[in-house]
């Protein structure tokens, strides 16, 4: 079987709860998954899955939540070759820089030799029924990916 890990940060609860819908969705889809707060996951336990996937929201002026950093920063020494990786994250369109942690968190995983298997999702503070759906065909898509 399959299985994908999904770290997060949340700082009000909208990525954790957008971790849960594509949780929800791969599981559906026959994934084994697991779900990892930022603060207890190691970059290095991307080794162990088949699917590699990072929720974070993004802080201030575009930046890394702090409780990301170091894991962001060891991302970029994992050799994820053959993996599949995915990014959605939570912002405020009010900030010049919107979601901007999704795209540091993509041009990270590009390093590791992991492939992206969907489209980054941004959603606006917390998830509608439209983001729900946006992380749904993002869990699908992933899993379509991981056959390739």
């Amino acid at each position: 079987m399959s299985s994908a890990l999904i770290v997060f940060a949340s700082l009000t609860g909208s990525t954790e709860e957008c971790a849960d819908f594509v949780a929800e969705k791969l599981e559906e889809l026959g994934i084994a998954v697991d779900i990892m707060d930022s603060t207890q996951a190691s970059a290095s336990d991307f080794q162990n899955y088949d699917l590699c996937i990072v929720g974070s929201y993004t802080y201030g002026e575009g930046e890394i939540p702090d409780e990301m950093l170091d894991f962001y920063e060891d991302l970029a020494q994992e050799d994820l070759t053959g993996k599949i990786f995915g990014v959605f994250g939570s912002g405020d369109s009010y900030y010049e820089f919107y979601c901007n942690a999704v795209l540091l968190f993509e041009e990270q995983f590009k390093k590791t030799g992991a492939t992206q298997g969907s489209e980054n999702v941004k959603i606006e503070l917390m998830a509608e029924d439209q983001d729900i759906e946006n992380l749904h065909k993002f869990a699908e898509e992933l899993v379509q990916n991981l056959g390739k």
